[in-house]
């Protein structure tokens, strides 16, 4: 996720700050007092969790729990400990709520399609495993954490800013992977724009949530097949340049 940013929460004062301002306080009465931690007892403290991740975490409990439709930010802010308008402060809608649980997934995925396109892999052999991991994770989302998967579907028909930064980050790895083929001859295509809409066309089925939610009865092993078909056309168009 994303762009909704961490607010931190409001400082307090340490042990010593607040004794500082006391005015009855006895500096003499210090040996009595429960010494402070330090060193390795100090680092081992928990982290306090932020108040946007916190909130993240009680909206992720209800998304899998209630499904996207009957999740309130006014049920969520009373178990989180606040009033629903202050919520509002870190996320300005219950889409935009929503949308940042399903952003926290799309990181991930990103993250491991990233560490595709960065393979020492040749670039014929990235497309496969590219488009074979996006299309595997939505598909496994759509079976194992449907509410969440019904949230990503949601904010792609909508064209939501979720959905678009998602678009704009595939595209540069793909973009990425197309340059370096290009550049190591493995493609001969030499018009990049067409050779990433190639790749996005033919796959589409197999990697936009609607075709995936549209397909959802279909055998899985089926799948499987058309895409890895559909892989292996768009391999040879690269290495070919025909199309």
């Amino acid at each position: 996720m994303l762009p909704y940013g961490s607010l931190s929460l409001p400082v307090t004062l340490t042990d010593s700050e607040g004794e500082a301002n006391d005015p009855n306080s006895d500096p003499r009465a210090g040996s009595s007092r429960p010494s402070r931690l330090s060193g390795p007892a100090a680092r081992a403290r928990p982290t306090p969790v932020s108040t946007d991740a916190r909130l993240l975490a009680i909206a992720t409990e209800h998304l899998t729990r209630l499904g996207p439709k009957r999740v309130t930010v006014v049920a969520v802010a009373a178990e989180a400990g606040m009033t629903h308008a202050n919520v509002y402060r870190y996320f300005p809608s219950k889409d935009a709520l929503l949308d940042a649980v399903a952003g926290r997934w799309l990181r991930d995925l990103e993250t491991e399609l990233a560490g595709i396109a960065d393979a020492p892999d040749p670039a014929d052999d990235k497309i496969e495993r590219f488009i074979s991991a996006l299309a595997n994770a939505q598909s496994e989302m759509l079976t194992r954490e449907p509410n969440l998967f019904a949230v990503h579907l949601d904010a792609t028909v909508a064209s939501r800013p979720i959905a678009r930064r998602h678009r704009v980050r595939l595209r540069a790895l793909v973009e990425r992977v197309v340059e370096e083929g290009i550049g190591t001859g493995v493609f001969a295509a030499r018009d990049r724009e067409r050779a990433i809409a190639v790749i996005f066309d033919a796959s589409y089925r197999f990697t936009h949530p609607v075709a995936i939610q549209h397909d959802a009865d279909v055998p899985r092993d089926l799948l499987d097949a058309r895409l890895g078909a559909v892989i292996q056309s768009i391999q040879r168009a690269l290495r070919t340049g025909t199309f």
